[in-house]
């Protein structure tokens, strides 16, 4: 039986060292690539939102229903604001940072408030129950855009104090 020096021992473990970052090269390129083609994915789906919504919205203001369909054309571009945030903010940063995502979801939150205040005339004749539920969504929606706010300002402040 052949016993190992410090030299054959530190050799392996330099030729290991070798083969690893080898390997971790290999799947950060991997990763780029991947987010390069989630990149172009998702920009994709917000310039056919972007497009649809204006081609919807020239429709509509032409045949003079702008009122009963501006909530939806809100929401598409408010849509789009998300998704380009989150491509530039993930991708193109490559540095995760939580302010983006915050004023992400204020923007949800506040899509859906337009959504169902939208929608709010039509419930109140239908059920007064429904039109209750609806209520309180609205306040839970209210409350978690004030709860946000609050995480980005202390966000700001911490940001600042750095």
């Amino acid at each position: 039986m052949e016993r190992l020096t410090k030299k054959d021992i530190f050799m392996a473990s330099e030729r290991l060292k070798m083969h690893l970052d080898k390997a971790t090269g290999l799947l950060k390129q991997t990763e780029r690539v991947i987010l390069v083609l989630v990149a172009i994915v998702m920009s994709a789906l917000a310039l056919f939102l972007l497009i649809t919504s204006v081609y919807s919205f020239c429709t509509i203001s032409t045949s003079g229903h702008i009122q009963e369909n501006a909530i939806e054309f809100l929401n598409s571009i408010l849509l789009v604001i998300m998704i380009s945030e989150i491509v530039h903010t993930t991708i193109l940063d490559r540095e995760l940072d939580a302010e983006p995502f915050l004023i992400v979801g204020i923007i949800a939150a506040i899509r859906r408030i337009l959504v169902v205040t939208a929608k709010s005339s039509e419930l109140e004749v239908a059920s007064p129950e429904a039109f209750r539920n609806m209520l309180f969504e609205l306040g839970l929606l209210a409350v978690t855009i004030l709860l946000i706010a609050v995480a980005f300002y202390i966000l700001r402040r911490n940001n600042q104090k750095s």
